[in-house]
Protein backbone atom coordinates (compact mmCIF):
# COMPACT_ATOMS: atom_id res chain seq x y z
CA UNK A 1 0.00 0.00 0.00
CA UNK A 2 1.35 3.51 -0.92
CA UNK A 3 0.68 6.66 1.20
CA UNK A 4 1.80 10.19 0.21
CA UNK A 5 1.81 13.11 2.73
CA UNK A 6 2.48 16.33 0.81
CA UNK A 7 1.71 18.69 3.76
CA UNK A 8 4.09 16.89 6.06
CA UNK A 9 6.84 16.99 3.50
CA UNK A 10 6.25 20.75 3.07
CA UNK A 11 6.53 21.44 6.83
CA UNK A 12 9.58 19.25 7.21
CA UNK A 13 11.27 21.09 4.36
CA UNK A 14 10.56 24.49 5.97
CA UNK A 15 11.76 23.23 9.38
CA UNK A 16 15.02 21.95 7.90
CA UNK A 17 15.59 25.35 6.25
CA UNK A 18 14.92 27.22 9.51
CA UNK A 19 17.20 24.89 11.51
CA UNK A 20 19.95 25.33 8.98
CA UNK A 21 19.62 29.13 9.28
CA UNK A 22 19.66 29.01 13.10
CA UNK A 23 22.66 26.69 13.08
CA UNK A 24 24.62 29.02 10.85
CA UNK A 25 23.73 31.96 13.12
CA UNK A 26 24.80 30.10 16.25
CA UNK A 27 28.01 29.01 14.64
CA UNK A 28 28.89 32.59 13.67
CA UNK A 29 28.13 33.81 17.20
CA UNK A 30 30.33 31.16 18.76
CA UNK A 31 33.18 32.01 16.48
CA UNK A 32 32.93 35.71 17.46
CA UNK A 33 32.95 34.85 21.22
CA UNK A 34 36.05 32.66 20.84
CA UNK A 35 37.87 35.44 19.00
CA UNK A 36 37.13 37.97 21.80
CA UNK A 37 38.34 35.62 24.57
CA UNK A 38 41.49 34.86 22.68
CA UNK A 39 42.50 38.47 22.47
CA UNK A 40 42.42 38.88 26.34
CA UNK A 41 44.89 35.99 27.01
CA UNK A 42 48.58 36.82 27.45
CA UNK A 43 49.91 34.00 25.18
CA UNK A 44 48.95 30.81 23.39
CA UNK A 45 50.13 28.65 26.30
CA UNK A 46 47.67 30.16 28.76
CA UNK A 47 45.02 27.88 30.27
CA UNK A 48 41.66 28.42 28.49
CA UNK A 49 38.53 28.60 30.56
CA UNK A 50 36.02 26.08 29.33
CA UNK A 51 33.05 27.55 27.60
CA UNK A 52 29.45 26.82 28.54
CA UNK A 53 28.25 23.89 26.46
CA UNK A 54 25.09 25.79 25.69
CA UNK A 55 27.09 28.36 23.78
CA UNK A 56 28.57 25.74 21.38
CA UNK A 57 26.60 25.36 18.10
CA UNK A 58 25.56 21.78 17.47
CA UNK A 59 26.66 19.88 14.32
CA UNK A 60 23.93 20.13 11.70
CA UNK A 61 24.37 16.55 10.49
CA UNK A 62 23.46 15.17 13.91
CA UNK A 63 20.28 17.25 14.40
CA UNK A 64 16.95 15.47 14.28
CA UNK A 65 14.34 18.22 13.91
CA UNK A 66 11.64 15.94 15.22
CA UNK A 67 13.47 14.88 18.44
CA UNK A 68 16.48 17.06 19.28
CA UNK A 69 15.89 20.42 21.10
CA UNK A 70 17.21 23.58 19.63
CA UNK A 71 20.24 24.99 21.61
CA UNK A 72 19.47 28.14 23.50
CA UNK A 73 20.89 31.33 22.14
CA UNK A 74 21.09 34.44 24.31
CA UNK A 75 20.27 36.75 21.52
CA UNK A 76 16.89 38.07 20.49
CA UNK A 77 17.35 36.65 16.97
CA UNK A 78 18.02 33.20 18.37
CA UNK A 79 14.94 33.35 20.58
CA UNK A 80 12.80 34.44 17.63
CA UNK A 81 14.18 31.61 15.56
CA UNK A 82 13.51 29.12 18.32
CA UNK A 83 9.96 30.31 18.56
CA UNK A 84 9.49 30.03 14.77
CA UNK A 85 11.00 26.56 14.63
CA UNK A 86 8.81 25.46 17.52
CA UNK A 87 5.71 26.69 15.71
CA UNK A 88 6.69 24.96 12.49
CA UNK A 89 7.35 21.70 14.29
CA UNK A 90 4.06 21.88 16.13
CA UNK A 91 2.19 22.58 12.90
CA UNK A 92 3.98 19.68 11.16
CA UNK A 93 3.10 17.31 14.01
CA UNK A 94 -0.49 18.52 13.96
CA UNK A 95 -0.68 17.98 10.15
CA UNK A 96 0.74 14.49 10.56
CA UNK A 97 -1.84 13.70 13.25
CA UNK A 98 -4.66 15.03 11.04
CA UNK A 99 -3.41 13.02 8.08
CA UNK A 100 -3.15 9.83 10.14
CA UNK A 101 -6.69 10.31 11.43
CA UNK A 102 -8.11 10.76 7.90
CA UNK A 103 -6.03 7.95 6.45
CA UNK A 104 -7.76 4.58 5.92
CA UNK A 105 -6.70 1.80 8.13
CA UNK A 106 -3.61 0.23 6.63
CA UNK A 107 -3.67 -3.56 6.61
CA UNK A 108 -0.95 -5.23 8.52
CA UNK A 109 2.02 -6.08 6.36
CA UNK A 110 1.51 -3.16 3.96
CA UNK A 111 4.45 -1.21 2.68
CA UNK A 112 4.50 2.57 2.46
CA UNK A 113 6.68 4.17 -0.18
CA UNK A 114 7.15 7.68 -1.39
CA UNK A 115 5.58 9.16 -4.50
CA UNK A 116 6.53 7.40 -7.81
CA UNK A 117 6.92 9.61 -10.93
CA UNK A 118 4.64 8.91 -13.93
CA UNK A 119 7.42 7.81 -16.30
CA UNK A 120 8.53 5.20 -13.75
CA UNK A 121 4.97 4.01 -13.41
CA UNK A 122 4.75 3.61 -17.24
CA UNK A 123 7.97 1.59 -17.28
CA UNK A 124 6.54 -0.63 -14.55
CA UNK A 125 3.34 -1.10 -16.54
CA UNK A 126 5.26 -2.10 -19.70
CA UNK A 127 7.42 -4.51 -17.77
CA UNK A 128 4.35 -6.06 -16.16
CA UNK A 129 2.68 -6.36 -19.54
CA UNK A 130 5.74 -8.02 -21.07
CA UNK A 131 6.09 -10.44 -18.17
CA UNK A 132 2.37 -11.16 -18.21
CA UNK A 133 2.34 -11.65 -21.97
CA UNK A 134 5.19 -14.12 -21.80
CA UNK A 135 3.50 -15.99 -18.98
CA UNK A 136 0.13 -16.06 -20.78
CA UNK A 137 1.67 -17.17 -24.07
CA UNK A 138 3.60 -19.86 -22.26
CA UNK A 139 0.47 -21.04 -20.49
CA UNK A 140 -1.55 -21.04 -23.73
CA UNK A 141 1.15 -22.95 -25.60
CA UNK A 142 1.36 -25.46 -22.80
CA UNK A 143 -2.40 -25.88 -22.78
CA UNK A 144 -2.51 -26.10 -26.59
CA UNK A 145 0.17 -28.75 -26.54
CA UNK A 146 -1.55 -30.71 -23.80
CA UNK A 147 -4.96 -30.42 -25.47
CA UNK A 148 -3.49 -30.76 -29.02
CA UNK A 149 -4.99 -27.59 -30.44
CA UNK A 150 -4.71 -27.04 -34.22
CA UNK A 151 -2.61 -30.12 -34.94
CA UNK A 152 -3.68 -33.04 -37.14
CA UNK A 153 -4.36 -35.36 -34.25
CA UNK A 154 -6.82 -32.86 -32.85
CA UNK A 155 -9.21 -33.91 -35.67
CA UNK A 156 -10.59 -37.40 -36.15
CA UNK A 157 -7.90 -39.71 -37.46
CA UNK A 158 -9.75 -40.48 -40.69
CA UNK A 159 -9.81 -36.79 -41.70
CA UNK A 160 -6.02 -36.73 -41.99
CA UNK A 161 -6.04 -39.84 -44.14
CA UNK A 162 -8.51 -38.64 -46.78
CA UNK A 163 -7.71 -36.35 -49.71
CA UNK A 164 -9.98 -35.06 -52.45
CA UNK A 165 -9.32 -34.31 -56.10
CA UNK A 166 -11.40 -33.64 -59.14
CA UNK A 167 -11.75 -32.00 -62.50
CA UNK A 168 -14.35 -30.52 -64.79
CA UNK A 169 -14.34 -30.14 -68.56
CA UNK A 170 -16.66 -28.05 -70.71
CA UNK A 171 -16.57 -28.95 -74.40
CA UNK A 172 -17.90 -27.58 -77.65
CA UNK A 173 -17.81 -30.32 -80.31
CA UNK A 174 -18.59 -30.11 -83.96
CA UNK A 175 -18.90 -33.16 -86.26
CA UNK A 176 -18.72 -32.28 -89.96
CA UNK A 177 -19.35 -35.17 -92.36
CA UNK A 178 -17.83 -35.46 -95.81
CA UNK A 179 -20.01 -34.68 -98.81
CA UNK A 180 -19.35 -38.13 -100.29
CA UNK A 181 -20.93 -39.98 -97.38
CA UNK A 182 -24.07 -41.97 -98.19
CA UNK A 183 -26.97 -42.01 -95.73
CA UNK A 184 -28.20 -45.24 -94.13
CA UNK A 185 -25.06 -47.24 -94.83
CA UNK A 186 -23.74 -47.73 -91.29
CA UNK A 187 -26.01 -49.70 -88.99
CA UNK A 188 -26.24 -49.16 -85.24
CA UNK A 189 -25.68 -52.71 -84.10
CA UNK A 190 -25.89 -51.92 -80.40
CA UNK A 191 -29.37 -50.47 -80.87
CA UNK A 192 -30.40 -53.38 -83.11
CA UNK A 193 -29.36 -55.89 -80.44
CA UNK A 194 -31.17 -53.92 -77.74
CA UNK A 195 -34.36 -53.79 -79.84
CA UNK A 196 -34.29 -57.42 -80.99
CA UNK A 197 -33.75 -56.76 -84.68
CA UNK A 198 -33.13 -54.29 -87.44
CA UNK A 199 -36.77 -53.50 -88.14
CA UNK A 200 -37.62 -53.27 -84.47
CA UNK A 201 -34.99 -50.60 -83.96
CA UNK A 202 -36.83 -48.17 -86.22
CA UNK A 203 -34.97 -44.97 -87.14
CA UNK A 204 -32.29 -45.78 -84.54
CA UNK A 205 -31.13 -48.71 -86.69
CA UNK A 206 -28.73 -46.45 -88.65
CA UNK A 207 -25.85 -44.26 -87.57
CA UNK A 208 -25.77 -40.64 -88.66
CA UNK A 209 -23.18 -40.18 -91.41
CA UNK A 210 -24.48 -37.12 -93.28
CA UNK A 211 -25.97 -34.52 -90.88
CA UNK A 212 -23.46 -32.21 -89.22
CA UNK A 213 -23.77 -31.87 -85.47
CA UNK A 214 -22.81 -29.24 -82.92
CA UNK A 215 -22.94 -30.29 -79.29
CA UNK A 216 -22.10 -28.77 -75.93
CA UNK A 217 -20.84 -31.40 -73.53
CA UNK A 218 -19.61 -31.55 -69.96
CA UNK A 219 -17.61 -33.96 -67.84
CA UNK A 220 -17.21 -33.76 -64.07
CA UNK A 221 -15.22 -36.12 -61.88
CA UNK A 222 -14.56 -36.15 -58.14
CA UNK A 223 -12.05 -38.52 -56.61
CA UNK A 224 -11.26 -39.56 -53.05
CA UNK A 225 -8.04 -41.20 -51.87
CA UNK A 226 -8.15 -42.73 -48.41
CA UNK A 227 -4.98 -43.95 -46.70
CA UNK A 228 -5.79 -47.14 -44.86
CA UNK A 229 -2.34 -47.84 -43.47
CA UNK A 230 1.26 -47.53 -44.57
CA UNK A 231 1.34 -48.48 -48.27
CA UNK A 232 -2.37 -49.26 -48.52
CA UNK A 233 -5.00 -46.88 -49.85
CA UNK A 234 -8.54 -46.97 -51.21
CA UNK A 235 -9.50 -44.94 -54.25
CA UNK A 236 -12.96 -43.80 -55.31
CA UNK A 237 -14.19 -41.63 -58.17
CA UNK A 238 -17.60 -40.37 -59.17
CA UNK A 239 -18.19 -39.07 -62.68
CA UNK A 240 -20.81 -38.04 -65.14
CA UNK A 241 -21.75 -40.57 -67.80
CA UNK A 242 -24.03 -43.61 -67.88
CA UNK A 243 -23.97 -47.34 -67.37
CA UNK A 244 -24.36 -48.16 -71.07
CA UNK A 245 -21.17 -46.51 -72.38
CA UNK A 246 -17.90 -47.67 -70.74
CA UNK A 247 -15.64 -45.44 -72.86
CA UNK A 248 -17.19 -42.02 -72.32
CA UNK A 249 -17.93 -39.90 -69.27
CA UNK A 250 -19.33 -37.02 -71.36
CA UNK A 251 -22.77 -35.58 -70.68
CA UNK A 252 -24.38 -33.88 -73.66
CA UNK A 253 -26.14 -30.66 -72.69
CA UNK A 254 -29.72 -30.26 -73.79
CA UNK A 255 -31.69 -32.60 -71.52
CA UNK A 256 -34.66 -30.23 -71.21
CA UNK A 257 -33.59 -29.35 -67.69
CA UNK A 258 -33.24 -32.91 -66.44
CA UNK A 259 -30.44 -33.73 -64.03
CA UNK A 260 -27.32 -35.62 -65.02
CA UNK A 261 -26.48 -39.17 -64.11
CA UNK A 262 -23.60 -39.76 -61.73
CA UNK A 263 -21.88 -43.15 -61.66
CA UNK A 264 -19.11 -44.84 -59.71
CA UNK A 265 -16.28 -44.62 -62.19
CA UNK A 266 -13.59 -46.07 -59.91
CA UNK A 267 -13.52 -48.01 -56.65
CA UNK A 268 -10.35 -49.91 -55.83
CA UNK A 269 -7.91 -50.97 -53.14
CA UNK A 270 -4.18 -50.45 -53.80
CA UNK A 271 -1.02 -51.58 -52.08
CA UNK A 272 2.41 -50.06 -52.83
CA UNK A 273 5.44 -51.84 -51.41
CA UNK A 274 8.89 -50.27 -50.94
CA UNK A 275 12.13 -52.00 -50.05
CA UNK A 276 14.63 -50.84 -47.41
CA UNK A 277 16.15 -48.40 -49.90
CA UNK A 278 12.72 -46.80 -50.52
CA UNK A 279 12.53 -48.35 -53.99
CA UNK A 280 8.96 -48.85 -55.24
CA UNK A 281 9.16 -52.46 -56.34
CA UNK A 282 5.57 -53.78 -56.14
CA UNK A 283 2.04 -52.52 -56.75
CA UNK A 284 -1.07 -54.59 -56.14
CA UNK A 285 -4.50 -53.25 -57.06
CA UNK A 286 -7.99 -54.67 -57.17
CA UNK A 287 -11.50 -53.38 -57.92
CA UNK A 288 -12.57 -50.92 -60.59
CA UNK A 289 -9.30 -49.21 -61.35
CA UNK A 290 -7.54 -46.87 -63.79
CA UNK A 291 -5.61 -48.53 -66.59
CA UNK A 292 -2.56 -50.42 -65.27
CA UNK A 293 -0.98 -50.58 -68.74
CA UNK A 294 1.57 -48.46 -70.56
CA UNK A 295 -0.44 -47.60 -73.68
CA UNK A 296 -2.04 -44.95 -75.87
CA UNK A 297 -5.66 -44.59 -77.00
CA UNK A 298 -4.95 -46.88 -79.97
CA UNK A 299 -6.03 -49.90 -77.91
CA UNK A 300 -7.68 -48.47 -74.78
CA UNK A 301 -9.87 -45.37 -74.51
CA UNK A 302 -8.59 -42.92 -71.90
CA UNK A 303 -11.93 -43.02 -70.01
CA UNK A 304 -12.01 -46.82 -69.79
CA UNK A 305 -11.77 -48.32 -66.29
CA UNK A 306 -10.69 -51.91 -65.68
CA UNK A 307 -12.52 -54.23 -63.30
CA UNK A 308 -10.47 -56.98 -61.70
CA UNK A 309 -7.02 -57.39 -60.20
CA UNK A 310 -3.55 -56.38 -61.37
CA UNK A 311 0.03 -56.48 -60.11
CA UNK A 312 3.14 -54.61 -61.24
CA UNK A 313 6.65 -55.75 -60.34
CA UNK A 314 9.65 -53.46 -60.82
CA UNK A 315 13.34 -54.21 -60.67
CA UNK A 316 16.11 -51.67 -60.81
CA UNK A 317 19.05 -52.40 -63.09
CA UNK A 318 21.29 -50.15 -60.98
CA UNK A 319 22.45 -51.28 -57.56
CA UNK A 320 21.42 -48.96 -54.73
CA UNK A 321 23.58 -48.98 -51.63
CA UNK A 322 21.69 -46.38 -49.58
CA UNK A 323 18.65 -44.18 -49.48
CA UNK A 324 20.71 -41.23 -50.75
CA UNK A 325 21.46 -43.07 -53.99
CA UNK A 326 17.84 -43.98 -54.74
CA UNK A 327 17.53 -41.18 -57.31
CA UNK A 328 20.03 -43.06 -59.44
CA UNK A 329 17.46 -45.74 -60.35
CA UNK A 330 17.52 -44.71 -63.99
CA UNK A 331 17.16 -48.17 -65.51
CA UNK A 332 14.12 -50.17 -64.51
CA UNK A 333 12.47 -53.34 -65.72
CA UNK A 334 8.77 -53.81 -65.01
CA UNK A 335 6.13 -56.45 -65.53
CA UNK A 336 2.36 -56.12 -65.12
CA UNK A 337 -0.20 -58.90 -65.12
CA UNK A 338 -3.95 -58.65 -64.69
CA UNK A 339 -7.22 -60.51 -64.87
CA UNK A 340 -10.48 -58.67 -65.56
CA UNK A 341 -13.98 -60.16 -65.81
CA UNK A 342 -15.93 -58.60 -68.68
CA UNK A 343 -19.25 -60.35 -68.16
CA UNK A 344 -20.32 -62.82 -65.48
CA UNK A 345 -22.98 -65.28 -66.61
CA UNK A 346 -24.89 -67.06 -63.88
CA UNK A 347 -25.97 -70.25 -65.68
CA UNK A 348 -22.71 -71.14 -67.41
CA UNK A 349 -19.00 -71.36 -66.75
CA UNK A 350 -18.26 -69.44 -69.94
CA UNK A 351 -17.78 -66.07 -68.29
CA UNK A 352 -16.04 -63.47 -70.44
CA UNK A 353 -12.60 -62.42 -69.28
CA UNK A 354 -9.67 -60.27 -70.28
CA UNK A 355 -6.22 -61.51 -69.29
CA UNK A 356 -3.22 -59.31 -69.86
CA UNK A 357 0.54 -59.34 -69.39
CA UNK A 358 3.05 -56.59 -70.16
CA UNK A 359 6.81 -56.39 -69.87
CA UNK A 360 8.88 -53.31 -70.39
CA UNK A 361 11.79 -51.13 -69.44
CA UNK A 362 12.33 -47.47 -68.61
CA UNK A 363 15.58 -45.55 -68.96
CA UNK A 364 16.17 -42.09 -67.49
CA UNK A 365 19.12 -39.99 -68.65
CA UNK A 366 20.99 -37.46 -66.53
CA UNK A 367 19.06 -34.60 -68.14
CA UNK A 368 15.78 -36.37 -67.22
CA UNK A 369 15.06 -37.58 -70.74
CA UNK A 370 13.06 -40.78 -70.59
CA UNK A 371 12.68 -43.74 -72.90
CA UNK A 372 10.04 -46.34 -72.20
CA UNK A 373 9.28 -49.51 -74.14
CA UNK A 374 6.51 -52.00 -73.34
CA UNK A 375 5.30 -55.18 -75.02
CA UNK A 376 1.85 -56.42 -74.01
CA UNK A 377 -0.37 -59.38 -74.80
CA UNK A 378 -4.12 -59.07 -74.22
CA UNK A 379 -6.19 -62.25 -74.36
CA UNK A 380 -9.99 -61.97 -74.54
CA UNK A 381 -11.60 -65.23 -73.48
CA UNK A 382 -15.11 -66.43 -74.38
CA UNK A 383 -16.09 -63.26 -76.20
CA UNK A 384 -16.81 -64.92 -79.56
CA UNK A 385 -20.49 -65.46 -80.31
CA UNK A 386 -22.16 -68.87 -80.43
CA UNK A 387 -25.22 -69.36 -82.63
CA UNK A 388 -28.30 -70.75 -80.91
CA UNK A 389 -28.71 -74.37 -82.02
CA UNK A 390 -32.44 -74.72 -81.37
CA UNK A 391 -35.01 -72.59 -83.13
CA UNK A 392 -36.34 -69.82 -80.92
CA UNK A 393 -33.79 -70.75 -78.29
CA UNK A 394 -31.91 -68.08 -76.31
CA UNK A 395 -29.36 -70.40 -74.74
CA UNK A 396 -26.42 -68.53 -76.28
CA UNK A 397 -27.79 -65.02 -76.33
CA UNK A 398 -25.29 -64.13 -73.58
CA UNK A 399 -22.45 -64.54 -76.09
CA UNK A 400 -23.50 -61.28 -77.77
CA UNK A 401 -21.40 -58.32 -76.57
CA UNK A 402 -22.97 -56.05 -73.98
CA UNK A 403 -21.51 -52.98 -75.73
CA UNK A 404 -20.16 -52.22 -79.22
CA UNK A 405 -19.06 -49.16 -81.15
CA UNK A 406 -18.46 -50.06 -84.80
CA UNK A 407 -15.92 -51.85 -86.98
CA UNK A 408 -15.53 -55.47 -85.82
CA UNK A 409 -16.78 -58.38 -87.90
CA UNK A 410 -20.06 -59.75 -86.50
CA UNK A 411 -22.61 -62.48 -87.25
CA UNK A 412 -26.23 -63.12 -86.30
CA UNK A 413 -26.58 -65.73 -83.52
CA UNK A 414 -30.38 -65.61 -83.43
CA UNK A 415 -32.09 -68.82 -84.67
CA UNK A 416 -35.67 -67.77 -85.18
CA UNK A 417 -38.56 -68.28 -87.56
CA UNK A 418 -38.95 -64.51 -87.50
CA UNK A 419 -36.74 -63.18 -90.29
CA UNK A 420 -36.55 -59.82 -88.56
CA UNK A 421 -35.20 -61.23 -85.30
CA UNK A 422 -31.50 -60.42 -84.99
CA UNK A 423 -28.81 -60.61 -82.36
CA UNK A 424 -25.28 -59.85 -83.50
CA UNK A 425 -22.10 -61.20 -81.88
CA UNK A 426 -18.37 -61.10 -82.53
CA UNK A 427 -17.11 -63.49 -85.17
CA UNK A 428 -13.36 -63.37 -84.43
CA UNK A 429 -11.10 -64.04 -81.50
CA UNK A 430 -9.10 -61.13 -80.13
CA UNK A 431 -5.60 -61.91 -78.91
CA UNK A 432 -3.82 -58.59 -79.25
CA UNK A 433 -0.06 -58.12 -79.32
CA UNK A 434 0.79 -54.49 -78.56
CA UNK A 435 4.16 -52.70 -78.69
CA UNK A 436 4.39 -49.18 -77.24
CA UNK A 437 7.39 -46.83 -77.37
CA UNK A 438 7.60 -43.43 -75.69
CA UNK A 439 10.64 -41.15 -75.87
CA UNK A 440 10.56 -37.95 -73.81
CA UNK A 441 13.44 -35.66 -74.82
CA UNK A 442 14.26 -33.13 -72.09
CA UNK A 443 17.26 -31.56 -73.85
CA UNK A 444 15.35 -28.30 -74.29
CA UNK A 445 13.87 -28.21 -70.78
CA UNK A 446 11.47 -26.81 -69.71
CA UNK A 447 10.23 -27.63 -73.21
CA UNK A 448 10.04 -31.32 -74.02
CA UNK A 449 9.76 -33.25 -77.27
CA UNK A 450 7.80 -36.48 -76.81
CA UNK A 451 7.84 -39.10 -79.56
CA UNK A 452 5.25 -41.88 -79.42
CA UNK A 453 4.76 -45.04 -81.45
CA UNK A 454 2.14 -47.70 -80.86
CA UNK A 455 1.57 -50.87 -82.90
CA UNK A 456 -1.04 -53.58 -82.38
CA UNK A 457 -1.71 -56.87 -84.14
CA UNK A 458 -4.62 -59.25 -83.50
CA UNK A 459 -2.97 -62.65 -83.72
CA UNK A 460 -6.20 -64.42 -82.71
CA UNK A 461 -7.97 -63.82 -86.03
CA UNK A 462 -8.59 -67.14 -87.84
CA UNK A 463 -10.65 -67.04 -91.04
CA UNK A 464 -11.40 -70.78 -90.98
CA UNK A 465 -12.62 -70.63 -87.40
CA UNK A 466 -14.81 -67.66 -88.25
CA UNK A 467 -16.37 -69.53 -91.16
CA UNK A 468 -17.14 -72.57 -89.01
CA UNK A 469 -18.55 -70.48 -86.17
CA UNK A 470 -20.71 -68.16 -88.25
CA UNK A 471 -21.88 -70.80 -90.76
CA UNK A 472 -20.21 -68.85 -93.55
CA UNK A 473 -22.12 -65.60 -93.10
CA UNK A 474 -20.85 -62.50 -91.33
CA UNK A 475 -22.13 -58.99 -90.82
CA UNK A 476 -19.72 -56.16 -91.36
CA UNK A 477 -20.12 -52.88 -89.56
CA UNK A 478 -21.43 -51.20 -92.72
CA UNK A 479 -24.42 -53.58 -92.69
CA UNK A 480 -23.38 -55.69 -95.64
CA UNK A 481 -23.87 -59.44 -95.54
CA UNK A 482 -21.28 -61.40 -97.45
CA UNK A 483 -19.47 -64.72 -97.31
CA UNK A 484 -16.38 -65.15 -95.20
CA UNK A 485 -14.34 -66.02 -98.27
CA UNK A 486 -14.64 -62.46 -99.55
CA UNK A 487 -13.89 -60.86 -96.16
CA UNK A 488 -10.32 -59.62 -95.96
CA UNK A 489 -8.26 -60.05 -92.86
CA UNK A 490 -7.83 -56.60 -91.29
CA UNK A 491 -5.92 -57.04 -88.03
CA UNK A 492 -3.24 -54.33 -87.92
CA UNK A 493 -3.22 -50.96 -86.25
CA UNK A 494 -0.59 -48.31 -85.51
CA UNK A 495 -0.24 -44.74 -84.31
CA UNK A 496 2.71 -42.34 -84.62
CA UNK A 497 2.95 -38.91 -83.08
CA UNK A 498 5.00 -36.07 -81.64
CA UNK A 499 4.24 -33.60 -78.83
CA UNK A 500 6.24 -30.41 -78.27
CA UNK A 501 5.98 -28.12 -75.23
CA UNK A 502 5.49 -28.48 -71.52
CA UNK A 503 4.79 -32.08 -70.42
CA UNK A 504 1.99 -30.76 -68.15
CA UNK A 505 0.18 -27.47 -68.60
CA UNK A 506 -0.54 -26.53 -65.00
CA UNK A 507 0.92 -22.99 -64.74
CA UNK A 508 -0.14 -19.88 -66.68
CA UNK A 509 1.60 -19.72 -70.04
CA UNK A 510 2.43 -23.45 -70.24
CA UNK A 511 1.59 -24.93 -73.62
CA UNK A 512 2.07 -27.88 -75.92
CA UNK A 513 1.07 -28.94 -79.42
CA UNK A 514 0.81 -32.43 -80.89
CA UNK A 515 0.35 -34.18 -84.20
CA UNK A 516 -0.56 -37.87 -84.62
CA UNK A 517 -1.42 -40.22 -87.45
CA UNK A 518 -3.63 -43.21 -86.67
CA UNK A 519 -4.40 -46.28 -88.77
CA UNK A 520 -6.66 -48.92 -87.21
CA UNK A 521 -8.08 -51.83 -89.19
CA UNK A 522 -11.45 -53.24 -88.25
CA UNK A 523 -10.33 -56.34 -86.29
CA UNK A 524 -7.02 -55.09 -84.94
CA UNK A 525 -8.59 -54.41 -81.54
CA UNK A 526 -11.93 -54.84 -79.83
CA UNK A 527 -13.92 -51.84 -81.08
CA UNK A 528 -15.84 -51.53 -77.80
CA UNK A 529 -12.74 -50.38 -75.89
CA UNK A 530 -10.79 -48.19 -78.29
CA UNK A 531 -10.91 -44.39 -78.58
CA UNK A 532 -14.48 -43.05 -78.70
CA UNK A 533 -13.57 -39.69 -80.31
CA UNK A 534 -11.52 -40.55 -83.37
CA UNK A 535 -13.84 -41.36 -86.30
CA UNK A 536 -16.66 -41.06 -83.70
CA UNK A 537 -15.48 -44.29 -82.09
CA UNK A 538 -14.62 -47.80 -83.19
CA UNK A 539 -12.21 -49.29 -85.69
CA UNK A 540 -11.82 -49.35 -89.50
CA UNK A 541 -10.47 -45.78 -89.56
CA UNK A 542 -7.41 -43.80 -90.58
CA UNK A 543 -6.52 -40.13 -90.29
CA UNK A 544 -4.77 -37.25 -88.52
CA UNK A 545 -5.10 -35.68 -85.09
CA UNK A 546 -3.84 -32.14 -84.42
CA UNK A 547 -4.09 -30.83 -80.89
CA UNK A 548 -2.85 -28.24 -78.44
CA UNK A 549 -3.15 -27.10 -74.83
CA UNK A 550 -2.58 -23.69 -73.23
CA UNK A 551 -2.73 -22.93 -69.50
CA UNK A 552 -4.80 -19.86 -68.65
CA UNK A 553 -4.40 -19.98 -64.86
CA UNK A 554 -3.07 -22.42 -62.31
CA UNK A 555 -4.64 -25.81 -63.10
CA UNK A 556 -6.93 -24.21 -65.68
CA UNK A 557 -6.22 -24.69 -69.36
CA UNK A 558 -7.70 -24.48 -72.83
CA UNK A 559 -7.56 -27.50 -75.17
CA UNK A 560 -8.35 -27.87 -78.84
CA UNK A 561 -8.27 -30.88 -81.18
CA UNK A 562 -8.99 -31.37 -84.84
CA UNK A 563 -9.45 -34.96 -86.04
CA UNK A 564 -9.95 -35.82 -89.70
CA UNK A 565 -10.63 -39.46 -90.56
CA UNK A 566 -11.91 -41.80 -93.26
CA UNK A 567 -12.92 -45.43 -93.32
CA UNK A 568 -10.40 -47.99 -94.58
CA UNK A 569 -12.83 -50.54 -96.10
CA UNK A 570 -16.45 -50.63 -97.21
CA UNK A 571 -18.57 -47.59 -97.85
CA UNK A 572 -16.81 -44.29 -97.61
CA UNK A 573 -17.27 -42.43 -94.36
CA UNK A 574 -15.32 -39.26 -93.77
CA UNK A 575 -15.73 -36.99 -90.78
CA UNK A 576 -13.92 -33.99 -89.31
CA UNK A 577 -14.34 -33.53 -85.57
CA UNK A 578 -13.37 -30.32 -83.76
CA UNK A 579 -13.27 -30.17 -79.97
CA UNK A 580 -12.62 -27.05 -77.90
CA UNK A 581 -12.38 -27.60 -74.14
CA UNK A 582 -12.04 -25.55 -70.98
CA UNK A 583 -10.48 -27.72 -68.27
CA UNK A 584 -9.97 -27.15 -64.56
CA UNK A 585 -8.76 -29.46 -61.82
CA UNK A 586 -8.09 -29.41 -58.11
Amino acid sequence: MVAVDDDKKEYETVAEAVIETVSETATNSGQQTEATNASDMPDESAQATPRDASLVAPEVAEVDPMQQPIPAINTEEQQAADSLVQQVLERAKQAQLDEEKSRPTVPEGSVRINYIPEFIREEIREQVRADLRADVVGDVLTQAKNERWGIPDALPAWVNKVSFKGDIRLRAQGDMFADGNVANTYVNLSEINASGGFYYAGPEAYLNTTEDRLRLRARARVGIDAKITQGVKAGFRLSTGNQKDPVSTNQTLGTYGNRYQVVWDQAYLKHDNYDLDAYHWLTLIGGRMPSPWVSTDLVWDSDLAFEGIAATYRRSLRDVDSLYDSDLNDRTLFMTIGAFPLQEVELTNKDKWLYGAQMGAEFIALNQSRFKIALAYYFFDNITGVRNKVVESSDYDYTAPAYMQKGNVLFNIRNSADPDAELWALAAQYHELNLTLLYDLANFSPLHVVLAADVVKNIGYDRTEIENTSLGVVERSQGWIESVGRTKERTLGYQLGVTVGWPRVTLPGNWNVSLFYKYLERDAVLDAMTDSDFHLGGTDAKGWILGGNYALEDNTWLSARWMTSDSIDGFSMGVDTVQVDINAKF
